[in-house]
């Protein structure tokens, strides 16, 4: 059986992230795995690089992100960073499945970043209503507010987040559970399953990946020190206690939710959903021409004449003809070059943002 890692953070979740695209792309595709996610801390920094580099290898690239979501209204902004890092707001892992999602996620990550932003860039249930369609939903690690309310003994308010976000992603929302060896992480999976059977709702693997060889755990502790402003000697420090957050394999995945086949099974049918693909198009804006006029004749007639405002304050009483016909054969030349390589229009739409600038009394460039 095969396996799609859909919780994994890049080099672009800052400071806490360390799996290098470049690096990541290649393990993926030598793994048999045939496709990936990259699920950023509240950012989509790396969504094209990732792209790009998973196409270049051959596996499918699933974009989404780890959104930080408000317990409340995205616009209170309340408490210190110790009361956000204890629980204060949720993780949620959306998935893009379509051209639709990828624009609710870029609309929820930008309204994240300026309507939310409290320590870190937060959403809030009323976005998720808004914003969710072409969207999968995973409940998230131990922060998703499933996995912590579990955590803190209160089932009753998971069973009710739970409730909630299968009605705001219908049809789209799975409990995640995570194989990191860590006790609380073990407790919660215990009741994630069974809550998700009483519910009806699908289960789903993941590692949450922060980086990619087990062997590369003290260099991401190192990453949350210089996060944290801690040194690597103080015990205090905020750190993970597991060195399993890595890459993991596909056996090595289904052999860690063999008792649950089908949370491996469903990481593939929830790939075969999410068959969006960013694709590079280059996109100009439209000249608006006169009526009756092409992009060339609208350019050489504006370019005739500047070039008669320019030669008016040279045509003193020493100006030949001779030399008119100079410039008159340099800008014809000129425009032929433009013309001929279909640049008319590129010329246009800078000439008027330029044109508007100088108008503003904007300073421009030569």
């Amino acid at each position: 059986m095969s396996f799609v890692h859909l919780h994994l953070h890049t080099q672009y979740s800052l400071l806490d992230g360390a799996n290098k695209i470049r690096e990541l792309l290649p393990r993926v595709r030598s793994a048999g795995m045939p496709a990936c996610a990259i699920t950023d801390h509240g950012n989509m920094f790396g969504a094209v690089q990732f792209s790009q580099e998973a196409r270049r290898e051959g596996v499918q690239p699933i974009i989404g992100c780890e959104m930080y979501v408000a317990p409340q209204s995205r616009h209170e902004k309340v408490g210190r960073i110790d009361d956000y890092e204890a629980g204060g707001n949720y993780h949620l892992i959306l998935l893009a499945t379509s051209r639709e999602g990828y624009r609710h996620l870029c609309q929820l990550v930008t309204a994240g970043w300026r309507e939310g932003f409290h320590y870190k860039p937060r959403v809030d249930k009323e976005l998720l209503r808004e914003l969710n369609g072409g969207l999968i939903a995973l409940s998230g690690c131990l922060r998703g507010e499933v996995a912590h309310n579990l955590a803190a003994g209160q089932p009753e308010r998971a069973r009710s987040a739970a409730e909630e976000l299968a009605r705001i992603f219908d049809g789209r929302f799975y409990l995640e559970i995570q194989d990191n060896r860590l006790p609380a992480q073990d407790r919660v999976n215990g009741e994630i399953v069974p809550l998700a059977r009483d519910l009806g709702l699908p289960l789903v693997g993941t590692n949450d990946c922060h980086y990619l060889h087990p062997d590369d755990a003290p260099a991401h502790e190192v990453l949350l020190c210089i996060q944290t402003g801690k040194t690597f000697s103080d015990e205090r420090r905020w750190k993970f206690e597991t060195d399993q957050l890595y890459v993991k394999s596909p056996a090595e995945m289904a052999a860690a939710f063999a008792h649950v086949p089908e949370a491996v099974a469903n990481t593939l049918d929830i790939a075969r959903r999410c068959d969006f693909a960013l694709e590079r198009q280059l996109r100009f804006p439209v000249y608006q021409l006169p009526s009756g006029e092409t992009l060339e004749e609208t350019l050489e007639r504006t370019a005739r004449r500047g070039l008669d405002e320019r030669l008016n304050d040279r045509r003193t009483l020493d100006w030949s003809p001779a030399r008119e016909r100079e410039y008159e054969e340099r800008l014809g030349r000129e425009l032929d070059i433009i013309t001929t390589m279909g640049f008319a229009g590129y010329f246009l739409i800078v000439a008027d943002f330029i044109n508007w600038a100088k108008g503003e009394r904007i300073p421009v460039g030569p």
